[in-house]
């Protein structure tokens, strides 16, 4: 028979119900890109998540089409969902006035980040002359506004610019204070980089949800390159699982499935009961980990006759 520790390892996350999912979006470019949005908006909302989101340009490119998206995912699917806002290229007053839309159109749910600014990830932030400095300020200012749900970013490998670990924890620490419901990490592929992130956000008082931003493998060179420009690390295991793919791509699917599934089915095991997934607008490897974590489509039954 097997012992209760082992039994315990080797339950599902189907066998544990109060598992949440959210799923992240970004606002489409062009029809075809609309058309494919809109086709993997309408596969995940039966999975049933606790909200979806959609992010936000640099500069606030995209915050018409972004408050557009949120308004029809949640008329269409009744997903609620949540639009991003950043500091990024605008004055209080102009971020303000968005916050105030959102409110007016039903949306009680905002992602505040800093944002990166136009020129890309990793480029020097230069606040607004008139406008929010930082991630607090902007926090603050939304909770000004309105009664909002509000999720912020965290980086279990801390963030670029951040000059160490305290100034990191403090910093989350402080937009938790400022009024944020929870925070959204940044991607990662080593669990222990959350889990010792999880420990000193724990030591340091912050009790709000901290939940792991997922981040299945659609394109290894794609996600490899965008690791390298925002600062998260890509384990030797990881690459060498993807070496030689790129002009395979049922294998790589297959490999990229069974590497996003490990690492959720890790993190259940270590007690993480909320995960974020970041979809790039694809369904397949986001319904995976759906399915993996128990969620289920409502099939309508088939008329045997």
């Amino acid at each position: 028979m097997l012992d209760d520790n082992l039994r315990a390892s080797r339950q599902t996350a189907h066998d544990r119900p109060d598992l949440q999912i959210s799923f992240e979006f970004f606002p489409p470019k062009t029809d075809v890109m609309e058309e494919k949005f809109w086709d993997t908006v309408h596969r995940l909302a039966p999975l049933k998540p606790r909200f979806v989101s959609v992010t936000y340009g640099a500069g606030g490119s995209t915050r018409e089409r972004t408050l557009r998206m949120v308004r029809r995912i949640k008329a269409e699917t009744g997903v609620d969902a949540a639009a991003h806002l950043t500091c990024v290229g605008a004055s209080r007053a102009e971020v303000d006035d968005v916050v105030r839309g959102y409110r007016e159109a039903g949306i009680n749910r905002i992602v505040a980040v800093r944002g990166d600014p136009p020129e890309g990830v990793g480029k020097p932030f230069v606040p607004h002359p008139e406008g929010y400095r930082n991630a607090i300020e902007l926090v603050e200012g939304i909770r000004r506004i309105g009664d909002f749900d509000i999720s912020v970013s965290a980086y279990p490998e801390r963030h670029p610019q951040s000059p160490d670990w305290n100034n990191e924890i403090d910093n989350l620490k402080r937009k938790i204070d400022a009024g944020a419901t929870r925070a959204l990490t940044q991607m990662f592929f080593s669990n222990s980089d959350y889990l010792r992130y999880l420990d000193r956000a724990r030591a340091a008082g912050i009790t709000a949800p901290i939940v792991p931003g997922i981040q299945p493998i659609h394109s290894f060179r794609q996600i490899a390159s965008f690791a390298a420009r925002c600062g998260t690390a890509i384990p030797g295991w990881l690459a060498e699982r993807f070496d030689g793919l790129d002009n395979d791509p049922e294998t790589h699917a297959l490999v990229a499935a069974a590497v996003a599934a490990e690492q959720v089915t890790e993190l259940v095991d270590e007690g993480v009961t909320e995960f974020h997934i970041y979809t790039h607008n694809r369904s397949p490897l986001a319904l995976a980990l759906g399915r993996i974590l128990g969620r289920r489509h409502e099939v309508a039954a088939v008329d045997a006759a």
